[in-house]
């Protein structure tokens, strides 16, 4: 007697759509619903344009609710439809050619050969002391204008961001906040944009310029948007939040280009 599959995460979502992030490429709509599952696949069926699409199992992530009616499933690796099969989306690289008399990427130029080497004889005497004082001198004074450079340039690569109070107080919001709850606490942001990602969901960002940071909302409706975490003004994560299906939101906000 065959044993049957062990049911995946999302057979317990029954009849309930879902959405899959990132979305699947080369599929514009991203609603889906679960059909049944085998030892190494799923079949999920898609709302709008009535396909059904077998996925592996090891790209399948994990599952997390949102806010209903918004249920998302996370994929592993970045898919595409083609052929009639899910594949792992694979990014073209395109070489450019060689200019004449240019050398390949990769490659190094012919070593030369290596001068002679000359003995130098030191001269002993007050002279000679003098002139390694000298030089030693001099060797100090490179080294530390060298230290000074590269102290400078780190702290110019790597700036450091000092938070006051006031500019942390992302730190108390969670997922269940939503604009109006963020507003009562912050005030009203001066700038505020949205843009729709990934089939189906809309993302909302609220520019504090006096605080130096953005807050992030995500949802399946406008009105009805949650916040996932905050980026700096350099677009960078300061802040992420744990969804209530216990997944977190900073590979995704990571990925999330500016708006």
């Amino acid at each position: 007697m065959s044993i049957p599959p062990i049911p995946p995460p999302i057979a317990s979502l029954g009849p309930r759509p879902f959405s899959f992030y990132p979305a699947i490429l080369n599929i514009e709509h991203n609603e889906w619903l679960f059909r049944k599952a085998t030892w190494s696949e799923i079949l999920v069926y898609n709302v709008k344009s009535k396909e059904e699409v077998w996925i592996p199992r090891r790209f399948i992530g994990e599952l997390s609710r949102i806010e209903d009616p918004v249920v998302i499933i996370g994929l592993v690796k970045e898919l595409e439809y083609r052929g009639g099969a899910v594949l792992p989306y694979q990014r073209r690289v395109i070489e450019m050619p060689i200019a004449v008399g240019d050398t390949p990427r990769g490659s190094s130029p012919p070593r030369p050969e290596p001068a002679p080497v000359v003995g130098i004889r030191l001269e002993s005497g007050p002279e000679a002391r003098i002139g390694k004082l000298i030089l030693g001198a001099l060797m100090v004074g490179v080294v530390g204008v060298c230290g000074l450079v590269m102290v400078t340039r780190e702290g110019t690569l790597r700036p450091r961001v000092n938070y006051t109070h006031k500019d942390s107080a992302f730190l108390d919001l969670s997922a269940r906040d939503d604009y109006y709850s963020i507003v009562n606490r912050l005030g009203a942001p001066e700038q505020d944009h949205s843009v729709s990602k990934s089939g189906d969901l809309e993302f909302r960002s609220l520019w504090y310029p006096e605080r130096c940071y953005y807050l992030i909302l995500m949802g399946a409706e406008r009105d009805n948007l949650r916040y996932i975490g905050a980026m700096d003004k350099d677009w960078k994560v300061v802040h992420s939040v744990q969804l209530p299906g216990g997944a977190g939101t900073a590979s995704m906000l990571r990925e999330l280009p500016k708006f």
